[in-house]
């Protein structure tokens, strides 16, 4: 059965994550991704190539590898790694040979990657009941200098969970560059008949340069 939108965003704490996600990941591709139409990967995917992406691809929160799907169909052929906190989710991602290195990680935590990212990008990470601007440091610790930045912030999350204000921090310390922020539909019209409540949602694609 699938798990559903609802109540992973009403997640607290990292156990109750690996414990939903466990049992999410066998339906979350056919379940959530096709029935609500997530349109997210794909948004991310495309601001970051538009930008001029490079990698190698740090992929965090990588899931099932919705995103490195979505890049791949976009015509990018570079090295593309996943960083997730889901042994399960990282699973089924591994099945489908998109990336080349495969990680279980707390982004919440310093990670022990090289600094060797040309590219960092998120799609579904940064929203309720998941994980909150105190990760980015730790992912600008793996990314060489000038690397691009895409990463989906939900606007439910933008300020109230400080990522308006961790943003303009990391610039003000010359952590990050070139700060853009454009909005998009994370589902499409179908996702109204599953999930009245978040069919509309919306997120800020955080493109960026890293210093």
């Amino acid at each position: 059965m699938d798990q559903g939108l609802k109540g992973a965003l009403g997640l607290t704490g990292p156990e109750a994550c690996l414990a939903y996600y466990r049992d999410w990941a066998d339906t979350y591709d056919q379940g959530f991704a096709e029935g609500m139409q997530y349109r997210l990967p794909a948004h991310v995917a495309a601001a970051f190539l538009g930008a001029g992406g490079q990698g190698p691809v740090l992929d965090v929160g990588a899931g099932t590898g919705l995103l490195a799907e979505r890049l791949r169909e976009m015509g990018f052929q570079g090295d593309i790694d996943a960083v997730d906190f889901s042994a399960e989710m990282l699973g089924r991602a591994a099945e489908k040979r998109l990336y080349s290195g495969l990680f279980r990680a707390d982004i919440t935590r310093p990670l022990t990657l090289p600094r060797r990212y040309g590219g960092i990008v998120s799609s579904g990470t940064f929203t309720a009941g998941h994980v909150g601007p105190e990760a980015l440091p730790h992912l600008l610790d793996v990314a060489e200098p000038g690397a691009l930045v895409a990463l989906s912030i939900n606007r439910r999350v933008w300020t109230a969970a400080g990522f308006e204000r961790v943003l303009a921090q990391l610039a003000d310390e010359g952590r990050i560059a070139d700060l853009r922020l454009p909005e998009v539909e994370v589902y499409g019209a179908a996702a109204a008949d599953l999930d009245a409540d978040h069919a509309g949602d919306r997120a800020l694609v955080a493109l960026f340069a890293a210093a």
